[in-house]
């Protein structure tokens, strides 16, 4: 029996303000099978420090933001 942790993020939303809107989510799993979930949201807003965020949000981010 392997527990293990993981985290996704799952969403990604744009806004019109050009704000991003993440959402991740957090699995317990034991031998690959989902025990329990929750979710994670934050939001980001142009100019904020993209250094910490996973690398699909910080390419969206870099896009939307050079307009």
């Amino acid at each position: 029996m392997a527990l293990s942790k993981e985290t996704v993020v799952d969403k990604i939303e744009v806004l019109e303000s050009n704000a991003i809107q993440v959402r991740s989510v957090i699995r317990v799993l034991e031998d690959g099978e989902v025990l329990s979930s929750s979710y994670r949201r934050h939001a980001l807003q142009p100019g904020d420090d993209l250094s910490g965020e996973d690398p699909k949000v910080a390419a969206i981010a870099n896009a939307v933001w050079a307009e």
